[in-house]
């Protein structure tokens, strides 16, 4: 019964996997969680057929549906015997099959249409982006908190992925030899730069840069914040993992974010790519990145019974190199 089991469980993904609709889908959704209409956009099918290829892939176990809003997410199944079988199957296909290859440079076009309208969106609200914070959660209440979780220090060099004004380096500044913060719009630097001349912070600096692919070297910061970062992100996984290759052993990483919400005109109006980040699904990035997350520390709205967002703080630890390992 066991082995029927088994064998039907097989052979559904099979069916499910052998069709070329599905099969592009699977190729797109190993490397990025898309909704239904960026699908639509990259492989040019109407929105009811690709739901319905995405229903048969998710009843087979290839895929998860994430639902966000009035929005719905997928992505490839990142674990078990889904994970084994897209594995073995993707390892007998080449990845620069022509049908592969076209659907990627697609997706391009829609993720830089997409990263152009979020960096549209910072540099329109650069100069009061801090104002805009302090409309949806307690600033002193988040920062005195971010201060106990991170401790004392000193930090010998601490970096902030997705600086903005560089709030996070003037807090963090008393407390480290060096800082610098990397943001990929142009205007939010400038602010950025000029707080922290006014400030008179000498000790920190920021860059252009991304957060998914980090210009700094491996192991070179004992401490990584990320402060309202991974809900604008289309892979705040990869988020993740940068954060944990920067990382010295024994080093801190901390996030903070919004707790899930239903506040659909954060996306609409204010470009957030998610609806706040789940905490399994950070502590599956974090797995994945080799860091051990601790339970989120949450801050509810100011106003009780009023429309808000919860605030959730994270603290990782990337494990220290045992001492036969870093003889």
């Amino acid at each position: 019964m066991i082995w029927m089991t088994q064998f039907d469980d097989l052979l559904e993904k099979l069916k499910a996997a052998g069709e070329p609709t599905r099969l592009r889908l699977l190729a797109l959704l190993r490397g990025n969680d898309l909704s239904v209409g960026e699908l639509v956009q990259v492989l040019g099918q109407s929105q009811p057929r690709l739901s319905h290829h995405l229903k048969n892939l998710s009843e087979a176990g290839l895929a998860e549906r994430l639902p966000e809003g009035a929005f719905v997410f997928y992505r490839a199944v990142r674990a078990g015997p889904g994970l084994a079988f897209l594995d073995h199957l993707f390892s007998q296909i080449s990845h620069d099959a022509p049908e592969f290859q076209a659907d990627r440079d697609k997706l391009r076009e829609v993720i830089l249409a997409r990263a152009a309208s979020a960096e549209a969106y910072f540099s329109s609200i650069a100069e009061t982006w801090d104002s805009v914070r302090a409309l949806h959660f307690p600033n002193e209440a988040i920062e005195e908190a971010l201060l106990e979780l991170a401790g004392p220090g000193p930090y010998r060099r601490i970096v902030d992925f997705g600086t903005g004004t560089g709030r996070m380096l003037m807090l963090f500044a008393a407390r480290a030899k060096e800082a610098e913060g990397i943001d990929f719009s142009h205007r939010m630097l400038t602010v950025a730069r000029a707080n922290l001349e006014q400030a008179g912070v000498r000790n920190s600096r920021v860059r252009f840069g991304d957060v998914t692919a980090a210009p700094f070297k491996d192991a070179s910061a004992d401490l990584v914040i990320v402060h309202q970062v991974l809900h604008y992100l289309d892979t705040p996984g990869d988020a993740i993992a940068e954060a944990a290759r920067v990382l010295t052993p024994g080093g801190t990483l901390l996030v903070i974010d919004f707790a899930p919400h239903d506040l659909e005109f954060l996306r609409a109006e204010h470009g957030h790519r998610r609806l706040g980040v789940r905490h399994d699904a950070l502590a599956d990035w974090s797995r994945q990145a080799g860091l051990e997350l601790g339970a989120p520390r949450s801050f509810d709205p100011p106003e009780p019974g009023a429309p808000g967002l919860t605030v959730n703080i994270w603290r990782a630890t990337k494990p220290a190199l045992s001492n036969a390992r870093a003889a």
